[in-house]
């Protein structure tokens, strides 16, 4: 329990920082959308895009681990997605709430957890599993979100206009820099490094105290029903999913199948809050998810903790 106490707290110090400045009124209404833009436009991305120019091709060799935790995050998703467009349709939303489901806290929160239980080795998994969420999940999402969002009468206009906005997305345009970097093999000169490291490093912190701006100047949403199914597919499905795959059907070594499984329980990621908030698609029910899932997360994380023992790479 004290590992995952010593994990989440961080979480909520962070949340209950922004929801007192906005008690307080140390921080105005603009505050959240200010944050909100410097998240996305410029720490998000230097973090995404510094990720992908530094990874090796040693660190994502491991097709077994990759395929169960892409396969995982795709069930999840897909199973929000058919669940919301049987209720509303919009394909936007749907895309956020799929997203909220799958999009688990891997690098905030896995990443001091897996070094806790497993050290050193548990790190490059908790790596490839936030590349997969933060680049290739979010990326899906922004695609699916663009093509509602920009559809025009005729597929060809609305292609060029989704094609434009992902261009000029630089959440899209910065980890595709950096795997360019990367398959050209050219190093990350240390100025730059240097750059991206402390411009990235404030992405998480950022997040989670415009999460708390945000539940002190928003009403409750009336979206009770989502916030609940995203949370329970969140903690339930997607862990249960990912062990099927990584101890049935996929072949890895045993401490990779235990970090797959104890990444997929983690709950909701800021992710989908903040991409919420850039496209106007209803942030509360995104913030309560995150807020609850990791509330929650303090018994299902223990339990699953209790459970996996260290084992060997």
């Amino acid at each position: 329990m004290s590992v995952i106490v010593n994990a989440v707290f961080p979480l909520f110090a962070l949340i209950l920082i922004g929801f007192l400045c906005a008690r307080s009124r140390v921080l105005g209404v603009s505050a959240v959308e200010s944050l909100n833009k410097f998240v996305v436009y410029m720490a998000l991305p230097a973090l995404l895009f510094q990720s992908m120019a530094l990874i090796t091709w040693e660190e994502i060799n491991q097709p077994g681990y990759i395929a169960a935790t892409v396969l995982s995050i795709a069930v999840v998703f897909g199973v929000s997605y058919a669940m919301d467009r049987k209720r509303r349709g919009r394909l936007a939303d749907a895309s956020l709430e799929g997203l909220a489901a799958s999009y688990g806290n891997a690098g905030f929160m896995g990443i001091p957890l897996c070094l806790m239980l497993f050290g050193d080795a548990g790190l490059p998994p908790v790596i490839i599993a936030t590349l997969l969420t933060a680049c290739g999940l979010f990326g899906f999402s922004i695609v699916l979100i663009e093509i509602d969002l920009q559809a025009t009468p005729g597929v060809w206009r609305t292609a060029r206009k989704v094609g434009r906005a992902l261009l000029l997305n630089p959440l899209v345009l910065a980890p595709t820099l950096g795997l360019f970097v990367a398959a050209m093999q050219w190093p990350l000169p240390y100025a730059i490094q240097q750059f991206t490291t402390l411009l990235g490093a404030a992405a998480s912190p950022c997040a989670l105290v415009t999460i708390g701006l945000f539940l002190a100047q928003s009403k409750p949403t009336t979206h009770h029903k989502t916030v609940w199914r995203i949370v329970a597919l969140k903690l339930i499905l997607h862990p249960l999913i990912a062990a099927i795959l990584v101890y049935w059907i996929f072949d890895m070594p045993p401490l990779w199948a235990q970090v797959a499984v104890l990444l997929a329980a983690l709950p909701v990621g800021t992710g989908p809050f903040m991409l919420a908030t850039l496209y106007q698609r209803e942030p509360a029910v995104a913030s309560r998810a995150i807020l609850l899932s990791t509330v929650l997360s303090l018994v299902t994380v223990s339990l699953l903790v209790s459970w996996l023992t260290p084992a060997g790479p």
